[in-house]
């Protein structure tokens, strides 16, 4: 693996699922793989999780790790190709990515969307960029449209999930990603980014409910089956993964719903008794109740602490594969 910035960079699923449980049973296997190798962690946006769980794997891999925030410590960065530079940016990606890649082995970065251009969001500038230039692998720690990382988590929880339970192991199990209520736009990366590996995984019968308008781009929702009554979705759920995004085709904006779409325990009786998962951060009340967050069916920790063992199943992964 070269690069980790969608599931197209990913040879097995399987195998990685595998190695990040691995992982899990015994944190420490490969202390040595990453020994005398430094592993870069950018930052353009906040983040807890995906932050500290990287800086866990790498830690368990031997690798030493630097993490710079870019928007707040570094120069403002151009990343037009051509660009007279007689504005607010200081230095072009051309300089900066190459010599950040002559300090690491590895660069980790990420990036959120501006949600008013869907043409620049869904171009992928500035992760791109740095594939161009870095001369380096490049792991995605969430893009303008992906987070491949959290992906990867889920379906190591969802698989955890199911060893341990061992219900029904000959029928696929029913995973649902719904639509939830938020205060503002959010972008459409941890959606996008499910849907991709959930279509791509294929190991489970897969349906995203949302209200109309709110429809993500074919690109990643393809193969899935699309409803816009969350009752109907839920139906025999195994597994409900909560999640707000913003609309596609009008893009950024947040369309009017009608009805409430925030998951609830009486929801839940409709279900198969599912897990309740979300990526965090979580606006307790207004995308998911206390009574499921708190509750017996809820995974989001497990989900959470998850976060490292995919982070060092890629990064074991790339190392491996470009020594």
């Amino acid at each position: 693996m070269k690069q980790f910035i969608s599931v197209d960079d990913v040879q097995s699923i399987h195998s990685l699922v595998t190695q990040a449980l691995a992982y899990k049973a015994n944190p420490l296997k490969d202390a040595g793989l990453g020994n005398g190798k430094k592993i870069g962690l950018l930052f353009l946006n906040p983040s807890l999780r995906t932050r500290v769980s990287t800086q866990v794997a790498a830690k368990n891999l031997g690798l030493e790790t630097i993490v710079f925030n870019i928007d707040k410590e570094g120069w403002v960065l151009e990343f037009e190709e051509g660009a007279v530079m007689n504005g607010s940016t200081v230095e072009h990606i051309k300089d900066a990515a190459p010599a950040l890649g002559s300090y690491f082995d590895i660069l980790c970065l990420r990036s959120f969307p501006s949600l008013q251009s869907k043409e620049d969001d869904y171009a992928e500038t500035i992760i791109q960029q740095f594939i161009k230039y870095a001369g380096v692998p490049v792991v995605s720690l969430e893009s303008a449209t992906l987070h491949p990382l959290q992906s990867l988590t889920d379906i190591v929880t969802i698989s955890e999930v199911l060893k341990s339970s061992q219900t029904n192991a000959t029928k696929k199990p029913k995973v649902v990603l719904t639509w939830a209520p938020h205060i503002k736009a959010l972008p459409q990366c941890v959606a996008n980014s499910f849907a991709e590996w959930m279509n791509a995984w294929g190991e489970a019968e897969f349906v995203i409910t949302h209200p109309e308008g709110y429809e993500l781009d074919e690109k990643f929702s393809k193969g899935a089956t699309i409803l816009h009554q969350q009752s109907e979705a839920l139906k025999d759920a195994d597994f409900i993964y909560v999640k707000n995004w913003s609309a596609y085709n009008d893009y950024g904006s947040m369309p009017a719903v009608n009805g409430d779409w925030m998951l609830t325990n009486e929801r839940l009786q409709q279900t198969n008794n599912a897990k309740v998962m979300h990526c965090l951060p979580v606006r307790r009340n207004v995308e998911l109740s206390d009574d499921i967050l708190d509750g017996e069916n809820s995974i989001v920790t497990q989900q959470a602490g998850n976060r490292v063992w995919a982070a060092q199943a890629v990064i074991a992964t790339i190392l491996n594969s470009n020594s």
